[in-house]
């Protein structure tokens, strides 16, 4: 009974976290305009995305615009956006797996062995994803971290950590527990 609690606690974990992948992919509000040094003006709140900057102008009218050039990129942002698609994809390919293995441990009881090599790869696909989601928010969010407190940088260009890092640490620590619930089988 145990065994079963856990399986679809990891199943529950996993979906939660691979829909937070996604969500945390598309989302604009990874680096977020910072207010400081008594700057009350708040006329205009700049979110900056992986595939998109938006401009939320007194939270009435938001403009956003995709990326002119994949090439005018900087390298860390690519690297970051295939990260984020590779997650998004694995962590699909594993909650499918894990579905699989679920279904199946309870249909047929003879033979275990397939079964638990199933349950197994899902596991380890689940803390591979839960790595790779890792990856580019955290060091997105030490960046932005480092750049706050860096006298070097000009406060117009300080921004604060956004919705989408908050969403990917959540969504990582979910594929991680979910690895390992599967792992432990």
């Amino acid at each position: 009974m145990a065994c079963c609690v856990l399986q679809i606690t990891g199943l529950i974990f996993g979906g939660v976290g691979m829909v937070g992948t996604l969500a945390a992919t598309v989302m604009p509000q990874w680096r977020v305009s910072a207010y400081i040094d008594g700057n009350i003006v708040v006329f205009e709140t700049i979110w900056e995305g992986l595939w998109m900057d938006c401009i939320s102008q007194l939270g009435i009218r938001l403009q956003c615009k995709f990326y002119d050039s994949v090439l005018a990129l900087p390298p860390p942002l690519e690297a970051f956006r295939a990260l984020m698609c590779i997650a998004v994809i694995l962590s699909i390919i594993s909650f499918l797996m894990a579905i699989v293995g679920v279904k199946y441990t309870h249909k047929t009881k003879e033979d275990t062995q397939d079964i638990s090599i199933f349950i197994l790869a899902a596991g380890v696909a689940f803390l591979l994803t839960g790595i790779l989601v890792l990856i580019p928010v955290s060091w997105t969010g030490g960046g932005i971290i480092h750049d706050f407190y860096d006298p070097k940088v000009p406060v117009p260009l300080k921004r604060e950590l956004g919705a989408a890092l908050y969403v990917g640490w959540v969504s990582a620590a979910l594929l991680i527990a979910a690895g390992a619930m599967y792992c432990s089988f």
